[in-house]
């Protein structure tokens, strides 16, 4: 029979190790991504060339930089509008997001059947914009979404970085003008 002094000691050690097993686990739990063209896994890694802000949304799936850019109009209009306008997101959502060929991202009505609402309701969450920016879309009405990820097959010109394509979704998020709720500044 194990004394008292004994069993207080493996008490502990069992506590010590299953703490370190959640931690472990924290540690490695990181977003898993799904295609919105076809539900298939969408494989995003880290990379030595990302910026902190880009390894902390692929552990969280939190954008960092809404908060940013909701505190700094000149941020997000530097950083953000920059790659927006730059990629050409502009060419199909327009240069103040009011939706031409693809749907408003402003959300506060517009030509299009989609422009009050997400095309895809999991774009209200920052996870799900990043798996239709990055990994592309069937699209609505026919209409089809490349993928912009430099990491996902197929990508438009030279590809957006995960940094590049997180700038642009708290610019999108920072021109909001719909009544939804604001789920990525939770």
């Amino acid at each position: 029979m194990l004394s008292k002094k004994a069993l207080k000691s493996t008490l502990f050690v069992s506590l010590l190790a299953f703490a370190g097993m959640a931690v472990s686990f924290q540690a490695n739990a990181a977003c898993e991504f799904i295609s919105t063209k076809d539900g298939s896994p969408l494989v995003i890694k880290a990379s030595d060339k990302d910026s902190a802000e880009a390894k902390a949304f692929l552990e969280t799936c939190k954008n960092p930089y809404n908060k940013i850019f909701a505190a700094d109009e000149k941020a997000a209009k530097k950083q953000g509008r920059r790659v927006y306008t730059y990629n050409g997101c502009s060419g199909c959502h327009g240069g103040k997001l009011e939706g031409i060929m693809a749907p408003s991202l402003r959300k506060d009505g517009g030509q299009g059947a989609f422009d009050s609402k997400w095309a895809y309701g999991k774009n209200a969450t920052d996870k799900g914009m990043f798996e239709t920016i990055a990994g592309g879309s069937a699209g609505q009405a026919g209409g089809v979404m490349a993928a912009w990820h430099v990491s996902v097959p197929d990508h438009i010109s030279d590809g957006l970085s995960t940094d590049e394509i997180l700038k642009a979704m708290a610019y999108i998020r920072t021109q909001y003008h719909g009544d939804g709720e604001k789920k990525w500044m939770e």
